[in-house]
């Protein structure tokens, strides 16, 4: 075996002042840095893919029987999966939380209609003895939703409505499709109307007439909102759908679509994920895909199941399912990757969701997928089976033999349908060969094992005597435990056979939750924790990404938690999309991909922890700096990246020195930089924390006999320079 090469060399100082990081381009990896180390992921959980990736804006369009998910300690399922919230009050804690944030009705109005038969997110237009309303049944079987207008509605409308916010700072045109039938004939009436800051609704802006057909029938139309004075585009808007007395209208669906949208897709994700050159994107979970079915998500969309979410609150309303995936990677011009139902899913499922993506139109599934609108094969290469099914939380769970037994069998039945895909097998997080899981699955898998997968997430309870420059450090210097954790790992796999094993961070997305009252004089609280939407996230993730690539291509893959309201990435509120600074991490970091790693030697002062949390345990005498420095992929610039782990102090001072690569007199240096460890944008200040360009100028003797440059990197900060060659 090639002995590695030692990519990272620290030397201990005593003063701040000698701060200095070496470039030795004499020792250069024998491999280049994986673009797939910039990855992310994406699942079916909160507003992650609906009202987040996707475009459409109503909540619940499908009129499915809401699924409010029971909190606490002792709330299981024995075979794992979300249990439903029976208590009431909670119940209504949930709807204040949906309300507030979507700018839905407010909660007291969302259940008392729920309680009289509305679909949760939707609220009758009159009172009970105006409008009735009920559950009832769908063209394909689902839950649909009938009102009956029992009133006069010649004065006030009458029927059902939803109030949301609208991104009329890209458009004011809207598409609306709807699925509907009528007990006779009858005209009815969409309509969009702003409500003041009272509530009080204001005149109509756009409407459209519709003759309703007494057989199911599909309804689109474009409602169009003028430019005129008054139109606050922050305020709240109400859709709705009303009739005259004597309708009795059964709704299986309501969408509302701006016209900008990208195939369905938010316009402004895809745009801030094509600037991110995002390489590949994770789908459909974490611990959604584990009672998901595939087959649920394809073909008309208007004839596809509504399901209670297998994992997570809410609902799964299938609109986005394998192809509306694959469109969504082809526009950001990313690389798709599937983990597939290992948990109530068979090996034959699995085996037809890769002939679905990759067999040609002759194959069955290849068949289906032409006759769904795709006649060319997808072609997607990463293929991942199954998520944490180590965990008794997963839709069926299993033991370390379960799982061998379970690889075993989806691994044969999906390479038989295509021999080329690249398979992940699930490990058990964060344990590596303490782990009776992964020790089975490494001696029993068999020779064709290929990749096993981690997820680092970690951090547990912290509370007001947490120490928070403890708390930051620790969360800093964690990534420097991979090479112990996973070495073991790769070495047992070549004794077993494996001729080229890896490991793949399928999920990373730092932890820490505040449990206790704040007290007087106690640093930490509940709002100054690290979180993933803090610049904290942006600084943690580079540090896993620098310890990946330093282990001779040991880690081939770390797909980041996540795109859109989930983890830390963009976040999306009121229609209105904007980055976490770990987005422009991502973005900075970036252009190391395809690089050839050199050495750095880095001398600066240390830190140690003296607590654990969670998985992290106590660091002593970490590098206050982690830095790493490629060549770039087209041979013309070298590229270093430096984060300060620190919380403590003042900017650092220090020296980059390239050593003997012959370089321009100028520096280009991006940084990224928060004032607190809980810095983050918002969607008032979406742009607090962005990078900033600037150039340094060459100096001589910058470390007493070297020509480099010098800077200052602050604390939660981190610095890309880029010298050109």
């Amino acid at each position: 075996m090639t002995a590695r090469v030692t990519l990272f060399e620290h030397h201990p100082i005593s003063h701040a002042t000698d701060t200095t990081i070496w470039i030795d381009d004499s020792v250069r990896a024998t491999y280049t840095v994986s673009p797939y180390l910039f990855g992310k992921f994406c699942e079916h959980l909160g507003s992650n893919i609906y009202n987040g990736m996707e475009a459409q804006i109503l909540f619940n369009p499908t009129f499915g029987q809401w699924s409010f998910t029971a909190s606490g300690s002792g709330v299981s399922r024995p075979d794992g999966g979300v249990a439903f919230e029976p208590d009431k009050a909670k119940i209504a804690y949930e709807a204040r939380m949906y309300s507030e944030r979507l700018g839905l009705h407010g909660a007291e109005l969302l259940l008392r209609d729920l309680d009289d038969g509305c679909a949760f997110g939707w609220v009758r237009l009159g009172g009970i003895e105006q409008v009735t309303t009920s559950p009832d049944c769908g063209p394909y079987g689902d839950r649909a939703q009938r009102f009956e207008i029992l009133g006069d509605a010649s004065q006030t409308p009458l029927g059902i409505a939803q109030r949301r916010y609208l991104p009329l700072h890209r458009t004011r045109k809207f598409e609306f499709r709807f699925v509907a039938r009528a007990l006779q004939a009858v005209p009815v009436t969409l309509s969009l109307v702003k409500t003041g800051s009272d509530g009080q609704l204001g005149p109509v802006l756009a409407s459209a007439d519709i003759n309703l057909d007494t057989d199911w029938g599909t309804y689109d139309g474009m409602l169009c909102i003028p430019v005129q004075d008054g139109i606050d585009p922050e305020s709240v808007f109400e859709l709705s759908l009303t009739a005259a007395y004597g309708a009795n209208i059964v709704v299986d669906r309501l969408l509302l679509y701006p016209d900008d949208h990208a195939g369905y897709a938010d316009p402004d994700v895809i745009r801030l994920l094509r600037e991110s050159r995002l390489p590949l994107l994770r789908w459909p979970g974490g611990n959604f895909v584990s009672g998901y079915h595939w087959r649920d998500g394809i073909g008309p969309a208007d004839a596809r199941p509504t399901r209670p979410n297998p994992a997570w609150s809410g609902l799964e309303s299938n609109l986005f399912g394998t192809d509306e995936f694959i469109a969504f990677c082809r526009r950001v011009g990313c690389e798709p990757m599937i983990c597939v139902n290992a948990g109530s899913g068979s090996p034959e499922e699995a085996a037809g969701w890769v002939e679905y993506c990759n067999g040609s139109p002759d194959t069955p599934m290849g068949k289906l997928r032409a006759e769904n609108g795709y006649p060319e094969p997808y072609d997607v290469r990463i293929w991942e089976i199954g998520n944490e099914v180590h965990g008794i939380w997963q839709v069926g769970w299993t033991t370390p033999g379960g799982y061998v037994d379970r690889y075993r069998r989806f691994a044969s039945a999906m390479r038989k349908v295509d021999p080329a895909i690249r398979i992940l097998a699930c490990g058990e997080q964060l344990l590596g060969l303490q782990s009776e899981w992964n020790r089975r699955l490494i001696d029993e898998g068999g020779e064709t094992l290929q990749v096993i997968t981690d997820h680092p997430l970690t951090g547990g309870q912290v509370g007001p005597d947490t120490d928070p420059a403890e708390l930051y450090q620790a969360f800093m210097g964690f990534a420097s435990i991979l090479p112990d954790l996973y070495d073991p790992m790769i070495q047992r796999m070549k004794r077993r056979g494996i001729a080229d094993p890896h490991i793949a961070m399928t999920e990373l997305q730092l932890f820490a939750h505040f449990s206790g009252q704040p007290r007087p004089g106690k640093a930490l609280r509940s709002e100054h924790l690290p979180t993933p939407a803090t610049i904290s996230e942006a600084l943690y993730l580079l540090t896993f990404i620098n310890e990946s690539i330093r282990m001779q291509g040991a880690v081939e893959m770390l797909t980041h938690s996540a795109t859109v309201n989930h983890g830390g990435g963009l976040r999306k509120a009121r229609e209105h999309v904007w980055a976490n600074p770990v987005h422009y991490a991502h973005q900075i970091a970036g252009a190391m991909a395809g690089g050839t790693p050199l050495k750095v030697k880095v001398a600066c002062e240390t830190y140690s922890t003296t607590h654990s949390f969670g998985h992290i345990p106590s660091l002593t005498e970490t590098p206050v700096l982690d830095a790493m420095a490629v060549i770039d992929e087209n041979q013309s610039r070298l590229i270093v990246i430096l984060l300060n782990r620190s919380a403590a102090g003042g900017p650092i001072d220090l020296a980059v020195v390239p050593g003997s690569l012959a370089v321009g007199p100028e520096v280009q240096m991006v940084s990224l930089s928060g004032e607190t460890m809980y810095d983050a944008n918002t969607r008032q200040e979406q742009e607090r924390i962005v990078p900033r360009t600037s150039i340094l100028p060459m100096q001589d003797g910058v470390d007493g006999a070297h020509r480099g440059v010098r800077l200052s990197v602050g604390p939660f900060s981190l610095v890309r320079l880029a010298f050109d060659l």
